[in-house]
């Protein structure tokens, strides 16, 4: 393992040369000052109470912090003992980034053509099976009506090859449109989120995409089937030969050009740029489907050329969510009473108390449906439950489009302000697997990952109930739980950020779950590293947003940079060094049971093992390396003798 690489002397010389601008060999301390509030304006041009340039923490932070760090109070500094000084600070360099970059590119080229397939298949196999699946299915159908459609002789005869074209299309239409309605369903996708390996190869977590795919296939071949029946009907069976053949197998009927018309009409109201304009023309414009699949069911029922099927592919999909749409508009009528607070300029918080009456009881990391009819009756939009105690719900938003900036400016009052809101859900449930790992090691991006929140805040919950249960059947002279002796259940969470701003409204939530894992007596160890990715080239900035990471004080336990309490990194997370490191621990772990076991002479073969769970959600280029990262660690355990087992989990946290 590589050690870390601190300033070059380059690096150094042109740190100093960015200070001292008239080389007298001399530091100013007024100089440096200057410096440190250009890289504040900067990284920080919206001063949080943390920041040391925000009005409410005064000049003397800001001194205080300058003189730690120079070592002296001195105005003038000599150059060779500040050159001292800065190589003292152990800042990394800025090409440190840039090798590990590398470094990572080169574990990609080296790895063998089997790794990378096996890595490539643990983060994206299950989706690639699903729409190998739906592909397949929508081939099979659409196979299946040519064949019937070129060898049966009393179709060709009347409509020529538009019937074929028409029928082929169909065949393909039947499983797109049932998986394009059952992905709207939340109900479905709640329900399947019990069962991991059915979640991972159904992943409505990226419904929203698969929907838009689904939705442009079915718009293509039902044009196809309308142009396939127009010519069939107006053109080709038109001819005077030929009328009595079409007679025999068709009359009159409209409904599949109507359909077709409103789906057209559906799909102009859902591009971007109308749901930009105006959300409430997105989402009344999608009320169309009800009407548009009524027609369809008719259409297919009436049953012109074949056995009317269609409805019998839209009748479960299509239930489903008109109960969901239903149960949706009784709750926009049960409203809620609501507290919003707003934190700071993106983001408010909403606390509300969750109806008793729910399909689903609540699990960590799901989402809810909130309306809110003092900005629009109609508009319900998703957003993660952060952290959920008892039937409270606790609520962040970040404010980035119309609605939630509405809905900042009802807060931005003073306090906490009463609303009314509406609620549906809490659907999804994501990393259910989670709590089957006594070890965890979470790797996440962007603000996709904040359902972890609420599944830090319950395993702490949960930790410290069966703590305070330990202790009852301590004190009752009851046998202790095996699974506590070695000490704790450990999670690791790496969260990665291009901007440390975009920390900001997830500090709280943060700092919360490391307060409580300092301060509560459950046997859990939560360890979080937030990582900013976002490169700056100029080298004063580097040097001081390291500073001022490291800068904490009694007064101030919280980074001046990011107002957190856990340690923040500049730069990608160095799997390596990371994934070595925990090996290295749980080794150590491993030999302590085994010696334990062996002074209590009662061991067992579940006590000698060790499984470690490593969630992901971000690019797939770090999935494929932590994939194959997982499979070594598993190998060197084996080698060495030792059950420590690394499983590779890809979730979707949002």
């Amino acid at each position: 393992m590589a050690p870390r690489q601190y300033l070059t002397d380059k690096e150094i010389y042109d740190f100093i040369e960015d200070l001292d601008k008239n080389d007298d060999d001399n530091i100013d301390y007024w100089k440096l000052e200057r410096k440190l509030n250009q890289v504040h304006k900067e990284i920080a041009p919206k001063p949080q109470p943390h920041n040391l340039h925000h009005g409410a923490r005064g000049d003397k932070a800001r001194h205080e912090f300058l003189r730690g760090v120079i070592g002296t109070r001195e105005d003038k500094i000599p150059r060779v003992d500040f050159e001292k000084s800065v190589r003292e600070w152990q800042i990394p360099s800025m090409g440190q980034d840039q090798k590990q970059a590398k470094d990572e590119d080169d574990y990609l080229k080296q790895m063998s053509i089997w790794r990378r397939v096996r890595a490539y298949w643990a983060v994206e196999g299950p989706q690639i099976l699903f729409m190998a699946f739906v592909v397949l299915t929508q081939l099979a159908f659409g196979i299946w009506q040519l064949v019937k459609y070129i060898t049966a002789p009393q179709y060709r005869p009347a409509f020529g090859w538009g019937a074929v074209v028409a029928k082929t299309s169909a065949g393909v239409l039947y499983p797109t449109f049932f998986f394009l309605i059952l992905s709207m369903s939340r109900w479905f996708s709640t329900f399947s989120r019990r069962f991991y390996f059915i979640s991972r190869f159904i992943n409505w977590d990226l419904s929203q995409s698969f929907h838009i795919k689904m939705s442009i296939v079915a718009l293509c071949f039902a044009t196809l089937h309308a142009i396939g029946h127009l010519t069939g009907s107006f053109i080709f069976g038109s001819q005077p030969g030929r009328q009595e053949s079409v007679g025999k197998v068709i009359g009159e009927e409209n409904s599949g050009l109507t359909a077709l018309i409103s789906f057209y009409l559906l799909a102009l109201m859902s591009i971007p740029q109308i749901r930009k304009w105006s959300y409430e023309v997105f989402q009344l414009g999608h009320l169309l489907m009800f009407p548009i699949i009524a027609l369809m069911m008719l259409h297919g029922t009436l049953g012109l050329l074949q056995f009317p099927m269609f409805g019998y592919w839209l009748a479960f999909p299509t239930l489903l969510v008109i109960c969901e749409r239903l149960w949706r508009l009784f709750m926009g009528f049960r409203h809620l009473d609501a507290d919003i607070e707003h934190l700071d300029e993106e983001t408010v918080a909403i606390t509300a108390k969750i109806p008793a009456l729910r399909f689903w009881p609540y699990k960590a990391g799901q989402y809810v449906f909130v309306q809110v009819p003092q900005i629009s009756f109609f508009q319900w939009h998703p957003f993660t439950v952060s952290t959920c105690f008892g039937n409270t719900m606790y609520v962040h938003i970040k404010a980035d489009g119309d609605w939630t900036n509405k809905l900042r400016d009802i807060a931005k009052g003073g306090g906490k302000t009463t609303i009314k809101i509406g609620v549906d859900g809490p659907f999804g449930a994501p990393a259910q697997q989670f709590y089957d790992f006594e070890y965890s090691i979470v790797f996440g991006a962007g603000i996709g990952v904040t359902p972890f929140s609420g599944i830090l805040t319950n395993l702490q919950v949960h930790e410290l109930e069966r703590t305070k249960s330990q202790e009852r059947n301590t004190r009752n002279g009851r046998p202790a739980s095996p699974f506590l002796y070695e000490g704790h259940r450990r999670v690791d969470f790496h969260w990665m950020v291009r901007d440390k701003n975009n920390l900001l409204w997830f500090s709280d939530l943060l700092n919360e779950v490391s307060r409580a894992g300092n301060q509560d007596r459950s046997h859990l160890d939560i360890r979080i590293e937030t990582h900013v990715t976002q490169k700056r080239k100029a080298i004063s900035t580097h040097v001081f947003r390291w500073l001022l990471e490291k800068y904490l004080t009694d007064d101030h336990p919280y980074s001046p940079l990011t107002g957190l309490l856990n340690p923040t990194r500049f730069g990608r997370p160095d799997l390596a060094t990371i994934m070595n490191d925990h090996y290295e621990d749980r080794r150590k772990v491993l030999s302590a049971r085994q010696n334990l076991e062996k002074d209590r002479e009662s061991g067992s073969d579940d006590d000698d093992e060790i499984k470690v769970g490593i969630f992901f959600c971000g690019a797939p280029v770090i999935g494929l390396q932590l994939a194959d990262r997982c499979s070594a660690m598993t190998a060197r355990g084996r080698q060495e003798g030792r059950e420590i087992e690394y499983y590779f989990m890809m979730e979707v946290f949002g």
